[in-house]
């Protein structure tokens, strides 16, 4: 998956189009990331003592990949990632497709 935690996107499609954020979770298993601030849902949340009210949180839900793409931090663009290899380290490094910097 090309979208890591910390990152920050720009929402594509859906409700909150043209808005950015910061990538608190990546699930590669369910291609879906979690963005702070964008796709809030809220949940009832049950009291865990006797005595204590319910509550509604308030908390993001899972967005998909294909719906987001990454602000690269050198242009500020919003980009297509690629990756560079390096052979000697035996790495990956992930490359703006329009500056050609690393991210």
């Amino acid at each position: 998956m090309k979208i890591r935690k910390n990152d920050t996107v720009l929402i594509i499609s859906g409700k909150d189009r043209g808005r950015k954020g910061k990538v608190l979770q990546a699930l590669p298993k369910k291609g879906k990331v979690l963005v702070e601030g964008i796709n809030i849902r809220k949940k009832s949340v049950r009291p865990k003592k006797s005595g204590e009210k319910g509550q509604i949180v308030e908390m993001p839900g899972p967005l998909s990949i294909s719906n987001v793409k990454i602000i690269c931090p050198k242009c500020g663009k919003a980009v297509r990632i690629g990756y560079k290899v390096d052979k000697e380290k035996k790495i990956k490094n992930r490359i703006c497709k329009k500056c050609g910097e690393e991210i």
